[in-house]
């Protein structure tokens, strides 16, 4: 377990221009839980597990997310409607006005870091208004010891003040909440939302810049795990194809949930000290890891509990987007410290539902660089208003919000480091088979899983005609059999039983993957460019 009795030492917040604050610094998860608690902004489950509802946000919200232009950033960050230019100045006056309304206050302070890798750690500094927003921060970031608080130097700050709201006419922002990165300062300044994906996505982003800028390491937001002889894998996926859940496997330990640095030394390190999970339709049976990481020190968002204190997670009446932020030594098997070496397998995740894409295809190089910059996943009827069939969705290097660079510079740097390594990667689609969404089912978990373990396992070996058929749409090789999964199910056209329908669905998928990498082509190598579906029509 680990050491609560963190330092009682008080700490002074003038220097941040917040003044005659009550501060609480370092308090133990359990004291902060007993705070929200007793605010009326949380409660507990029956368990034992706080509780909370973040509010008017329940999701991040990318088109209030700003980089300040400045020096550092101006000819560096890849500036558009991911990346929001603000101005030095206006940064200046808002955060006097977060400080100002922070003053006087009761706040909650939290040393912590980031990287698991000390060659590349980052000292952090959180200023929370809402304890229970301290006790994520306690959750996601590495928790530093007793002996390196005590001489603790922060470089980076986040001020995270949820019942601070902006005056977008004055402010220079587009409505009231706002999560601003300014690399001058080093300060990430959240107000507006109780939303805490933003404190951690904060951080993440500007280590983003920071790590292939200063460092030359890639960062990946990706869950890496290590087996019993020392082989890394990452997967790489957008929210809801199966990440978290895939990572999190009892035969091997797992690294981390989220966000990787891939070093120049070919080490894999994780972020962060937690994971954030969904929690969507959770079961102990599907998932029996995250599922028992649900305990006291935990902190449940959004969810809807019964009146004895049991939580139903198929409610979804306050959000699809449920979850929970645990310290990761709530999970039996992992990697200590979270560093990882030599990667052997990366996994791309896709919930295609489309339902054209193979559940598993080994990728070329060329192919791996175009997939990764492309980032492909779709989204579903139902999930969101006025989506009544699946609509593809395309998230540059599989985390375009938190990437202040031009894709093109992180593909290049993952195509270098998978020469270099050597290592494989795979496209993974844990989304439709037998037909698109509405028509055929979801792919069995069970399938998914003997899948990875079979090339985990060196079952599926180097690609040869005789155990791998090249897909005549999108070119990339699928194995034809695997061990623990039905032959027929590794062809997704054998699965629709009708290839006139399959074809048109796969030429319309296959369109929409040229469309959407029109906007990257200027700044791709011609090997990339290589890399995308071979056919667009009959």
């Amino acid at each position: 377990m680990v050491n609560h009795t963190q330092t009682t030492k008080s700490i002074s917040l003038e220097q941040y221009g917040i003044k005659n604050a009550k501060v609480n610094y370092q308090l133990s998860p359990d004291e902060l839980q007993a705070a929200a608690i007793s605010k009326k902004q949380g409660v507990e489950t029956s368990n034992g597990t706080l509780a909370v509802n973040t509010g008017e946000f329940t999701g991040r919200s990318p088109q209030d997310r700003f980089i300040v232009k400045d020096a550092i950033t101006e000819d560096k960050v890849w500036w558009g409607n991911i990346n929001i230019p603000f101005e030095s100045d206006k940064f200046q006056k808002l955060y006097d006005k977060v400080t100002d309304y922070l003053s006087e206050k009761e706040v909650f302070v939290r040393d912590s870091y980031a990287c698991a890798d000390d060659n590349y750690r980052l000292n952090i500094r959180v200023i929370n208004e809402y304890p229970w927003s301290n006790m994520f921060a306690y959750n996601m970031f590495l928790r530093p010891t007793e002996a390196e608080l005590e001489n603790f130097s922060p470089e980076w700050t986040i001020v995270n003040a949820p019942g601070f709201m902006a005056n977008p006419e004055v402010d220079g922002t587009r409505q009231h909440n706002f999560a601003i990165l300014d690399f001058t300062r080093k300060i990430a300044l959240i107000g507006g939302t109780g939303y805490t994906g933003e404190i951690k996505k904060g951080i993440f982003s500007a280590l983003n810049f920071i790590l292939p800028v200063f460092k030359n390491t890639l960062p990946m937001h990706c869950s890496a795990n290590v087996g019993k002889d020392g082989d890394t894998a990452i997967f790489f996926g957008l929210s809801g194809t199966g990440k978290t859940t895939l990572s999190t496997d009892p035969d091997r330990s797992l690294i981390g949930d989220d966000e990787h640095g891939w070093t120049s030394e070919n080490t894999v390190f994780n972020f962060e000290g937690g994971c954030y999970a969904k929690v969507i339709n959770l079961s102990q049976e599907q998932e029996p890891e995250i599922f028992n990481a649900i305990k006291k020190g935990a902190i449940l968002e959004n969810v809807i509990i019964d009146d004895k204190g049991e939580v139903d997670f198929a409610d979804t009446s306050i959000t699809q987007n449920t979850r929970v932020s645990y310290p990761i030594y709530h999970i039996e098997n992992i990697k200590k410290p979270s560093i990882g070496e030599n990667p052997k397998n990366i996994f791309f995740l896709t919930a295609d539902a489309f339902g054209v894409l193979p559940p598993m295809s080994k990728l070329t190089p060329s192919q791996a660089a175009y997939h990764f910059i492309s980032g492909y996943t779709a989204k579903v009827a139902g999930t969101e208003a006025g989506v009544v069939e699946p609509v593809p969705s395309f998230s540059a290097c599989f985390g375009a919000p938190f990437m202040p660079l031009h894709p093109t510079k992180y593909a290049e740097m993952l195509s270098k480091k998978m020469k270099e390594s050597g290592v494989n990667v795979w496209l993974v689609n844990t989304g439709w088979t037998g037909g698109p969404y509405g028509v055929g089912t979801r792919m069995k978990l069970k399938y998914t899983r003997a899948m990875i373990n079979a090339v985990l396992n060196g079952d599926l070996g180097l690609y040869n005609y005789d155990d791998y058929h090249i897909h005549s749409v999108f070119g990339v090789a699928q194995p034809r059999s695997c061990p623990g999964v039905p032959t027929e199910v590794l062809s997704p056209r054998s699965t629709w039983n009708n290839d006139e329908a399959y074809y048109t669905t796969a030429f319309k998928l296959s369109n929409a993957f040229r469309e959407n990498f029109k906007k990257f082509e200027s700044y791709a190598s011609e090997e990339i460019r290589r890399g995308g579906p071979q056919r667009y029509a009959f």
